[in-house]
C-alpha cells in the first residue's frame, strides 16, 4: 500500500510519470500530488480514497507497492516478460 511521500515519488520515477500526468490518471489535483510527496518519509495524511486512487493509477502504469517492514516500490512483473516463456 502507498504510505509515504517518498514512496509516491519513487513510484512515479519508476514509470517516468510527472505529477500532472499522475494527477490526471488518478483524478486528483496536481497540488494534491505535490502535497502528498512533500510529506517525505512521513505517513500520508490525505484521505484514504485519495491515496487509493493514486495507488491504483500507479499500479495501472506498472508499479508494485512493497511494505515488507519498510515502504518500497518496484516494477511489477509482467506475464510473458521473461525470455523463454511462450
Amino acid at each position: 500500500m502507498l504510505t509515504t511521500g517518498n514512496q509516491l515519488r519513487a513510484a512515479r520515477s519508476l514509470v517516468a510519470m510527472d505529477q500532472v500526468s499522475l494527477a490526471s490518471a488518478s483524478g486528483v489535483s496536481a497540488n494534491t500530488i505535490r502535497s502528498m510527496e512533500a510529506r517525505g518519509a512521513e505517513t500520508l495524511s490525505s484521505g484514504l480514497d485519495t491515496i487509493k486512487r493514486v495507488q491504483i493509477a500507479l499500479e495501472a502504469a506498472g508499479v508494485e507497492f512493497l511494505n515488507h517492514g519498510q515502504p518500497g516500490v518496484r516494477l511489477a512483473k509482467r506475464h510473458g516478460a521473461t525470455s523463454g516463456e511462450s
